[in-house]
């Protein structure tokens, strides 16, 4: 059996989506990285690669790939990189890809490519140990019926930040679209406190992770400065940070990016 035909439980969540095509398709057309790398945002190693929604194989994949996971080899199908991931996670991650195409049916599949998906996991690194990565993944290939056919995800080692794993999927909108939609997958072995910010907070946080300076999201957003920089502490007092790095850890901690 090659490659192409290595099935994992994770792909049947997608094939009960009515939106993603069964039969086999090989993707020429390379995706719009750029569009992708500005609606991500990476605090760490990260890399990505190209998931053919069709048959389950990988395609352009980032280098940085092989350093993290200390492969050889690119994988060429989806169950590789799943079989990198700690197996206590499968149940969560089988959970919240249930949760993301309960999610964007219930949006609807005129907006499936303005959609971004993201939560964390743990996966098996270079070292040899389980370091918690966030997965950012958005579609970005549809068919002329409006059927899913590829999408790009993006993996972050997060564990310089935090080792908590928040058990929640955030579903947000891709510009023009501004959905925030926040799943929490319950565990009851975890106790995560509920930070509930506004709108427009979600949105400066955001651009905070990015990378963003204080004057650069008053660009972007179209605010003052000190409108800023009110929501910056109104962030930073709601989720009792000291700074920035304080803020990124309990971000993640909390599920809210």
């Amino acid at each position: 059996m090659d490659n192409s035909e290595k099935k994992h439980p994770l792909v049947e969540v997608w094939n009960s989506y009515t939106g993603v095509r069964k039969e086999r398709k090989n993707l020429a057309s390379i995706p719009p990285i750029e569009r992708i790398i500005g609606e991500m945002f990476a605090i760490g190693e990260f890399y990505y690669y190209v998931l053919n929604l069709t048959n389950s194989t990988l395609s352009h994949h980032h280098p940085n790939l092989l350093k993290l996971h200390g492969l050889t080899e690119y994988p060429e199908n989806l169950k590789e990189v799943i079989d990198l991931t700690h197996p206590d996670d499968i149940p969560f991650i089988m959970k919240a890809e249930e949760q993301v195409v309960k999610k964007i049916i219930e949006v609807g599949r005129e907006s499936q490519l303005y959609l971004k998906s993201s939560y964390c996991f743990r996966m098996k690194t270079a070292k040899g140990n389980y370091e918690l990565f966030h997965h950012q993944a958005i579609l970005t290939m549809e068919d002329e019926n409006k059927t899913i056919i590829q999408t790009v995800n993006i993996h972050t080692n997060i564990h310089h930040i935090t080792q908590k794993n928040p058990n929640t999927v955030l579903i947000t909108g891709i510009s023009p679209r501004d959905d925030f939609y926040q799943i929490k997958i319950e565990d009851p072995s975890k106790n995560i406190p509920e930070i509930h910010l506004t709108k427009r907070e979600t949105e400066v946080l955001a651009l905070i992770a990015k990378g963003y300076s204080g004057p650069e999201i008053s660009k972007m957003l179209i605010l003052s400065e000190h409108t800023v920089r009110t929501h910056r502490k109104n962030i930073l007092a709601k989720t009792e940070s000291r700074n920035s790095k304080e803020l990124l850890r309990k971000a993640f901690e909390c599920g809210l990016i």
